[in-house]
């Protein structure tokens, strides 16, 4: 959800859509082929997949993988596989597995009770035998974690915005949705699939927002869609003003709490709970697969929203289910951190501390407050470099993040500490990056104002 999933982020708040004006409209990675050079012989499809790579390497933002085994019990620990065959000792400081959760006694156990009793598959789609008491008791703890009537639970997040979005306009006829402009590429991707209106606001402009509504017929149906943390900045939406907006136009509100369920608020249902202003938002968004650390994603709602999406959404209705064993660990892991605020306030507390002593290095983070760590390169080379570097010399992995996840001069590695990361392993990070940071000629003079 890779360099976390196609976001196109802005520097704190200056909008900057890399080569595109709309980000809904954009087709941002396009292969760098015009209509000339298409053949239609198809001795020529390889010429063409070559070059569409070779373009890739050319901008020094090809995508390299590495073979990683996670260490049950030692997260953030884990064995580099090399592709010699050799083996190397690593920490990871790039996973989105917030809070360790994924080795977790309790999610493990839950894990392999439903694996012993029931078999490895759901066994179909949601309708066709793929609902198992492990999927009604997970979406039962969602519900209840968010204060809705209803949850419903989807292979990933990124199906269920996509899914959701693309769906409304089904159930609401003329509907018009307003995006922010640097939205997550499943919310972009199900706007721009649903055959209605939308709109896109400016990155966290409420008076550019209010604008849109406005200008538009005051009987129409309306949602306005945004997040509550923009995970490559790490910025947080203005949650109240826009429910107020919702409120004033008669507009639904929808919600991406994924960066933040688990994570913040009293039992982890995210910046809305923490803020209470959950009972104000319509639709809720969050994921399975990040501070919970398994695998899933889902939205909670009224009874009535999730009966309509569950009866009309293709991307709820044709996927096989989650396998049970997923679903137990998920309802483990949020049971877990509905009780357990110590998790999340150590986690704060890592966050901080890395932030500070990397600005001590006086290196260009980005910080609003919340638990993301964006260390600004500002060239694709250099931070593949730095990236490589940091894994060879000295066992930290952390993955370089470009275009067009973010925008072009904005190339960046991500940190992400988690309540695991120790001391020691702080130590060597900093020390890593202090050393490395001169020594690979970076820029240190890159402004994040």
């Amino acid at each position: 959800m890779i360099a976390e999933g196609s976001r196109t982020m802005s520097m704190q708040n200056n909008v900057v859509l890399g080569s595109c004006t709309d980000c809904l409209n954009h087709e941002c990675e396009r292969a760098g082929l015009s209509a000339s050079q298409t053949k239609n012989s198809k001795s020529d499809y390889g010429a063409q997949l070559d070059t569409a790579i070779n373009n890739l390497h050319k901008e020094g933002r090809y995508r390299t993988f590495i073979d990683i085994e996670r260490q049950r019990g030692q997260f953030p620990h884990a064995t580099w596989r090399k592709a010699d065959g050799s083996e190397a000792p690593i920490t990871v400081w790039c996973g989105n597995d917030y809070l360790g959760m994924g080795q977790h006694p309790a999610v493990l156990s839950a894990m392999h009770e439903a694996l012993e009793t029931t078999g490895a598959g759901s066994g179909g789609t949601r309708n066709i035998s793929g609902t198992t008491v492990w999927h009604k008791k997970l979406e039962a703890e969602l519900a209840d974690l968010h204060g809705k009537e209803a949850a419903l639970l989807f292979t990933s997040a990124y199906v269920a915005n996509d899914a959701t979005l693309s769906t409304l306009p089904k159930l609401f006829p003329g509907l018009i949705i307003y995006s922010d402009a640097l939205n997550h590429a499943s919310m972009i991707e199900g706007v721009r699939r649903n055959g209605g209106a939308k709109r896109i606001f400016r990155h966290n402009d409420v008076a550019h927002l209010r604008e849109l509504l406005a200008a538009d017929d005051p009987n129409v149906p309306k949602v306005i869609a945004f997040e509550s943390i923009y995970s490559m900045d790490g910025d947080f939406g203005p949650i109240k003003e826009i429910c107020d907006l919702a409120d004033e136009f008669g507009a639904l509100t929808y919600i991406d709490e994924v960066h933040a369920v688990g994570m913040y608020g009293p039992r982890g249902a995210g910046v809305a709970e923490r803020d209470r202003l959950m009972h104000r938002l319509d639709i809720i968004n969050g994921t399975l697969a990040k501070a919970y650390g398994v695998m899933g994603g889902y939205i909670a709602a009224s009874a009535k929203m999730c009966d309509a999406v569950r009866s009309y959404a293709p991307g709820f209705i044709f996927t096989t289910s989650l396998p049970p064993s997923i679903a137990a660990g998920a309802a483990a892991s949020v049971a877990h951190l509905k009780r357990d605020p110590g998790l999340r306030e150590l986690h704060q507390t890592k966050a901080r501390i890395l932030k500070t002593r990397l600005k001590g290095l006086g290196l260009p983070i980005i910080d609003h407050g919340s638990h993301i760590v964006p260390v600004i390169v500002g060239h694709p080379g250099h931070t593949k470099k730095l990236s490589d570097m940091l894994l060879d010399r000295f066992g930290i992995y952390v993955q370089p993040i470009n275009f067009p996840t973010v925008p072009r001069g904005t190339e960046r590695l991500r940190f992400t500490p988690s309540p695991v990361h120790g001391v020691e392993e702080m130590n060597l990070l900093i020390h890593a990056m202090d050393e490395l940071w001169s020594s690979c000629a970076l820029n240190r003079a890159v402004s994040v104002a």
